[in-house]
């Protein structure tokens, strides 16, 4: 097979654009002898004359006119090469996998995603949904870059293996049924609550939160249903079978102070409003890459506007 060297094609395509070797030359910051030397090298790999004499100048053979036309090729496939890496090492190309919780995924990750797509159509982002825990377990293993999570359920900001970005404090409002004595109370704090009976989770996260929440209020919820989905605890509050802690990202519908909801009310607590702190989290290090750090900027951008 022919040896072709894109370096001495590249000085090769230069003498026809400029027309002379001491032109080229210039153009390349060569030496005439230098430029000289590495065409007639050109013509040994190749195995055909690319020079012949015309008076004082040289011009271009058929053989090497015929070797340039099919190079063209190779050079614009170089063109795309450069200007798709300049893309990556700007953080405009490549893909990024994220893992993140149910919520965040439509509140912050879905308009995350729809501004990248706008501004950097070749930056693929890849989402994987998993609970807040299982986000950061992901992020060690390798399978996601980037994992949203809560700050209740990650590590540390001291462990070494994580970079963290806090997000944003997502306030959590209580879900009522539509005619609860405390649907339209003014100023209704969580400890207004104590008697009555909760909905939430058996277990992680969610539990958690909902019983820390309560405590720093003054009293322990008396669970009488347990539900992890959203969708299953606002159709019990519906019902009037409990009362439960929603996320703000959760809400479908929310305004300041109450909301209605198919028979359900949405409350933002007065004075004591409990909080859920979300926060992006990439592998130590990677934060510098650019892709990935697109990928951060959008999340902040999008957590701003909530």
């Amino acid at each position: 097979m022919t040896e072709w060297d894109i370096r001495k094609l590249h000085i090769l395509r230069t003498l026809r654009d400029r027309g002379t070797v001491t032109a080229t030359a210039e153009a390349l910051l060569m030496t005439p002898s230098a430029v000289s030397q590495q065409l007639t090298n050109l013509a040994k790999q190749l195995g055909v004359r690319l020079l012949e004499a015309h008076g004082r100048r040289v011009r271009l053979t058929d053989a090497a006119h015929l070797v340039l036309r099919h190079t063209e090729d190779v050079f614009a496939q170089l063109e795309r090469a450069d200007a798709a890496l300049a893309g990556y090492l700007a953080g405009e190309s490549g893909l990024v996998r994220v893992g993140a919780f149910s919520t965040a995924v439509p509140a912050l990750v879905v308009p995350a995603v729809t501004r990248l797509r706008a501004d950097c159509p070749g930056l693929e982002v890849r989402v994987r949904e998993a609970e807040a825990a299982e986000a950061y377990e992901l992020l060690s293993a390798g399978e996601v870059d980037l994992a949203l999570s809560l700050a209740a359920h990650a590590p540390t900001a001291r462990d070494p293996r994580f970079h963290r970005v806090p997000l944003l404090a997502d306030p959590l409002d209580v879900a009522l049924p539509a005619g609860h004595p405390l649907a339209a109370a003014p100023g209704l704090k969580l400890a207004d609550l104590s008697g009555e009976r909760w909905i939430f989770g058996g277990s992680g996260p969610w539990s958690e939160i909902t019983i820390a929440a309560c405590e720093a209020a003054g009293f322990v919820p008396d669970q009488a249903h347990s539900a992890a989905n959203w969708t299953a605890i606002l159709a019990m509050v519906e019902a009037g079978m409990g009362v439960a802690l929603v996320p703000r990202m959760a809400a479908a519908e929310r305004t300041a102070g109450s909301s209605g909801s198919g028979g359900a009310v949405m409350r933002v607590l007065d004075a004591d409003q409990p909080r859920r702190h979300v926060v992006a989290a990439v592998r130590r290090g990677a934060e510098h890459a650019p892709a990935v750090s697109r990928v951060l900027a959008a999340l902040r951008t999008a957590a701003a506007a909530r």
